[in-house]
């Protein structure tokens, strides 16, 4: 009997990687068992992009919740090892870089138990991110190190990492973005919204811009100028919300002019807005990589970024969060139509195709 393939999701960022290689690898009868371990834990957060990237409920659910890194990593770690130790999976799929991801790839390492990274190789540099940690510690004891660009091959060759580890498979996440696109065009979220025909997206949560009262007041000052300028949509995620309250900071936000402020939307939907929109402002990740692919404008809010092809090819300009230039950056886009970039290489459309080539030899060369 073939032993199955445990694919691991945690956070909202993780389903839109996981969902093109469940369904490629189901395409070719491999068995598989999808588990969440509940790190993205309310409906709006989670269930609903399962239900917008059709992905079955999932087989296995830890229900972990929000609490500390320490919290989140050490539960998944002790619940995860439950679940090898009864599956006994030939591999472990882990990705991008949330707490899920590092725990259950220690687990696979203790238990000798092959585990593939799906956006491995990829760093800022910055330790005092917490995802900066995570992806290090995965890629160290991964098996197999899946990387989207050819900075991720040059980074882990940089940090030691053995060549037949590392494969080159392209950006899975645009496996999803291509196959959602004419979905979510279907859309009726922009006129739900009463949005203009222009308009800039705008995503913000990230502890440095808004656990930092200073830091977040300047963004919002630079946002006050921009929405004089072009209406602005709001997905506030729920930190962002919160800690606006803390600071006292949300009723200027909701006086910004042209603002729209809505909470989290799912995948279809928030497809849907950034496809349409002008100018995309953000310190996600995957935005920055979504936005390159369709040839929009980006403005990301943060010192540096880990995904650095999406601003040497793509559409991206790394701003930080100084109030002038994110200012002065914005009125270019609306001014000159921005920068135009090129779609990287493998960012086509078919990276789940040659990450379940890599993932079934890998099994088979081993002995499963």
């Amino acid at each position: 009997m073939t032993k199955p393939i445990i694919l691991v999701v945690g956070a909202r960022p993780n389903f839109m990687k996981i969902a093109p290689i469940y369904a490629e690898l189901a395409s070719r009868s491999q068995p598989l068992i999808l588990l969440h371990t509940g790190q993205h834990y309310d409906d709006n957060m989670s269930k609903v992009f399962f239900d917008d990237l059709g992905m079955p409920k999932p087989d296995i659910y830890l229900g972990i919740g929000s609490g500390s890194h320490a919290y989140q990593t050490a539960t998944v770690m002790i619940e995860f090892e439950k679940i090898c130790q009864e599956k006994d999976p030939s591999m472990v799929v882990v990705v991008g870089d949330v707490n899920s991801t590092v725990a259950c790839s220690i687990v696979c390492a203790k238990l000798n138990i092959p585990c593939a990274h799906v956006e491995a190789g990829l760093r800022s540099f910055d330790r005092e991110m917490p995802e900066e940690i995570n992806r290090i510690l995965t890629d160290s004891v991964a098996n197999l190190l899946l990387t989207p660009s050819p900075d991720g091959d040059e980074n882990l060759r940089a940090e030691g990492v053995a060549e037949e580890r590392i494969v080159r498979v392209g950006n899975v996440m645009i496996d999803s973005l291509y196959s959602n696109l004419e979905k979510a065009k279907q859309s009726s979220v922009k006129s739900d919204f009463g949005l203009q025909e222009k308009y800039a997206i705008l995503t913000l949560h990230r502890p440095s811009n808004v656990d930092d009262k200073e830091n977040f007041t300047g963004i919002i000052g630079a946002l006050e100028h921009i929405g004089e300028n072009i209406q602005i949509i709001f997905p506030m995620h729920p930190r962002t919300e919160k800690m606006a309250k803390s600071f006292s900071l949300f009723e200027r936000i909701e006086s910004i002019p042209n603002i729209v402020i809505t909470g989290p939307v799912g995948y279809l939907d928030f497809v849907a807005l950034m496809a349409s929109s002008t100018l995309a402002l953000t310190d996600s990740g995957g935005l920055q990589e979504e936005t390159t692919a369709l040839g929009i404008p980006c403005i990301t809010l943060r010192e540096n970024t880990e995904r650095p092809i999406t601003v040497t090819e793509g559409t991206n300009t790394i701003v930080g969060c100084d109030p002038e230039l994110i200012k002065k950056t914005a009125m270019d886009v609306l001014e000159t139509g921005g920068k135009s970039g090129l779609i990287p290489e493998l960012w086509d459309g078919k990276t789940s195709q040659r990450i379940a080539d890599v993932l079934l030899q890998y099994i088979s060369a081993n002995g499963d």
